[in-house]
């Protein structure tokens, strides 16, 4: 990884290009981000960089966290993450900006999906619905039927049956970085990426570009 940074999801748009096709997008703030702590081989066996993003007051933290800041010599954030750069030239204190990406770069996003409860298979795996008719009701969003009676007279595990659905962190990969304003540190990616409107998000350069 060479580079990543923490955003916060604003929410989708939509913008033209020079031709005039339209390109939906996901509107993000990126940064700026402190880096809260520096790891280096020598000390810790990897390089990285925890980055720190949002700052918040001392009463919403736990000791730990407040003297994890006063250490570094840093205000108190709210969000940190860890990245494994190659290159963690950056020393604590210092700042990440949205300008560390570039227009027409591919990027991985990763985010908590919209948390549904507990839901049926039909809407959780996209399971059929049932016959509405000929006696079925009123059972037609049910699962049916999972298996054998006589052999083996039991449901075989990881069936897709009922559950909880979404609140599960997902990375999209691949996508393209459309637009970057830096005065106002927001970043808009072509495509939808997971999460609600002000949901946090972890971006990096593609693994697979």
């Amino acid at each position: 990884m060479k580079k990543g940074m923490i955003g916060k999801k604003i929410g989708m748009t939509q913008i033209f290009d020079e031709k005039g096709n339209v390109i939906p997008v996901t509107v993000i703030e990126v940064g700026p981000c402190v880096v809260a702590q520096k790891k280096t081989v020598e000390k810790d066996g990897y390089n990285a960089l925890q980055l720190g993003f949002m700052e918040v007051k001392e009463k919403h933290l736990t000791k730990p966290e407040i003297g994890h800041f006063k250490k570094a010599g840093v205000a108190c954030r709210k969000h940190l993450k860890e990245f494994r750069l190659e290159d963690c030239s950056a020393n604590v204190g210092d700042f990440i900006t949205v300008d560390t990406f570039a227009v027409g770069e591919k990027v991985d996003v990763t985010g908590m999906t919209k948390g549904r409860g507990y839901t049926g298979a039909v809407k959780r795996w996209n399971h059929h619905t049932l016959c509405s008719t000929h006696g079925v009701g009123p059972i037609h969003r049910e699962v049916g039927s999972m298996g054998a009676n006589s052999t083996p007279s039991r449901v075989y595990k990881n069936k897709k049956m009922a559950g909880q659905y979404g609140n599960e962190q997902v990375t999209i990969l691949n996508l393209k970085v459309v637009k970057i304003d830096s005065e106002k540190n927001l970043m808009a990616i072509k495509g939808a990426i997971p999460g609600a409107k002000d949901g946090i998000v972890f971006i990096r350069d593609s693994v697979k570009a």
